[in-house]
């Protein structure tokens, strides 16, 4: 080129220059494979870097498709449990339906027994129907021959059918003639208190309850209603413990 050919193409010294600038052809080879290098480096990063999204894109996926799966899972076994429970109440409500008709034929044939009688009364108190239930346990009490702690039974069972149709003083009579005939009727002895309890007669309730514990130190229902009552009456001062002089 003209003038010593000095001028720049395309920003890069001619080979005239190279010498005065002491830069050899293996160093811009050196350059030149470093620069390729580093390319080829910045691509692969990018690649890698695409894999990794898509990576956490995928797991992201498959952990929101996990807490879908489960979800739909606890739905259906909530689903299941609910018609567990409303198939086993068909089916126990039938065959109360079909107890209860066999022991009203019993009775209206005029052969029922006091058993027979005890055992309609039952059935009509797990039915609710109150009313029918008291009158045949009256009619089993009326008629009872048998065992007079078996007796207790069909006391405690007037009892609750009593409570639970509002006539509690009725209910603690007959409870108070169950514990007389078995005295270590608990089951009595609980209903006792809380019919008590109900009647806001907690002095009473609370002895009902020491008296359950002497007999089951450890019953469920009478321990924690027992302590329930010692916090908020303050009364058990006079009340003699009885299940803790044992």
């Amino acid at each position: 080129m003209a003038n010593g050919a000095r001028d720049l193409i395309w920003g890069l010294p001619l080979d005239s220059d190279l010498k005065n600038l002491n830069i050899s052809y293996p160093s811009i080879c050196a350059l030149s494979s470093g620069i390729t290098a580093w390319l080829c480096g910045v691509q692969v990063a990018h690649a890698a870097e695409g894999e990794s999204m898509n990576m956490v894109y995928e797991i992201g996926e498959l952990f929101e498709l996990g807490i879908q799966l489960s979800y739909l899972l606890f739905l259906l076994g909530f689903l299941g449990l609910g018609s567990f429970f409303v198939v086993r109440q068909i089916l126990v409500r039938r065959e109360l339906d079909l107890s209860a008709k066999e022991l009203q034929e019993q009775v209206r044939s005029g052969d029922a027994s006091a058993t027979e009688y005890f055992e309609l009364g039952a059935v009509m108190l797990r039915r609710k129907f109150y009313p029918a239930a008291t009158k045949y346990l009256q009619l089993a009490i009326g008629k009872w021959d048998g065992d007079q702690q078996d007796l207790a039974q069909v006391h405690n069972a007037l009892g609750v059918s009593y409570v639970r149709d509002g006539k509690l003083d009725k209910g603690i009579v007959e409870f108070e003639k169950a514990v007389k005939l078995q005295p270590g009727y608990v089951t009595a002895w609980n209903n006792l208190g809380d019919a008590y309890e109900k009647r806001k007669d907690l002095r009473a309730a609370l002895k009902s309850y020491e008296e359950a514990l002497l007999f089951d130190p450890n019953n469920k229902v009478a321990r924690p209603r027992r302590d329930a009552l010692r916090d908020r009456v303050k009364l058990y001062k006079g009340v003699p413990l009885k299940s803790e002089e044992r």
